[in-house]
């Protein structure tokens, strides 16, 4: 199924950055990315699963992973479920820019049973990735518009310029917090209400709902969401 999915990716799929048609694969297993693009120089890798890709999938040797999620040098990522028939359900696509360790999560040890006794393997979360951050071409089987996936890619592009890794984990934890919300308008008082599960991510700061209103502000300077008055708040 690797070869069907890598020639099926190569050949129907467009770079999310520039739009460019037919991304080219690498010739040689490439340690970091399976596909790029060479008009932006964008990198993807690519990870398939039979059936719905779920809350999360599996990422490989855990040690690996985290080295690559630090690395200035990781590829955006694809992940596509499919069907018996082989029938693409989902295809979406995760940019760099999202990945932290913390949304890597760390298996438990092979059993010494094991062929390979003692491999801890890992998984990517996507309960810990913003909604924002998964970026659709097929959804349930139905097309997204090329349109909507350039601009969604867009939207976020303003992750890239975050080089720090707590820095960028409070706006994370404040799309998320958003996510949570489900719901387009928004006050400073529902995000205040995750006070208290920031304070258990972030125990080292004092200041949470001054750090929140900070992220808010950022937020909205990004063009992320809209300060529509009286506190309120509306995603765009």
């Amino acid at each position: 199924m690797r070869v069907l999915s890598e020639q099926w990716v190569g050949s129907q799929i467009y770079c999310p950055n520039c739009g460019k048609v037919d991304i080219d694969k690498y010739l040689n297993n490439k340690p970091v990315a399976d596909f790029y693009c060479k008009n932006c120089s964008e990198d993807f890798e690519l990870k398939s699963k039979k059936g719905k890709i779920g809350n999360k999938v599996s990422a490989g040797a855990y040690s690996k992973m985290i080295e690559r999620i630090n690395s200035t040098s990781k590829p955006n990522f694809f992940f596509m479920g499919y069907l018996e028939s082989l029938f693409v359900n989902d295809f979406f696509v995760i940019p760099k820019h999202f990945f932290l360790s913390e949304i890597i999560e760390k298996r438990k040890p092979l059993k010494e049973t094991a062929r390979r006794a003692g491999w801890i393997g890992s998984n990517i979360l996507f309960s810990k990735i913003p909604k924002a951050g998964q970026i659709f071409y097929i959804e349930d089987g139905k097309e997204i518009s090329k349109k909507e996936v350039l601009e969604k890619w867009q939207k976020t592009i303003f992750l890239k310029g975050i080089k720090k890794a707590d820095a960028k984990g409070w706006i994370l934890d404040i799309m998320n917090c958003i996510d949570f919300l489900n719901k387009k308008e928004f006050s400073l008082q529902d995000i205040y209400d995750f006070e208290s599960d920031l304070k258990i991510i972030h125990p080292e700061n004092k200041h949470i709902k001054d750090k929140i209103r900070q992220q808010l502000q950022f937020l909205r300077d990004k063009n992320y969401l809209d300060f529509i008055g009286q506190g309120r708040y509306r995603l765009r």
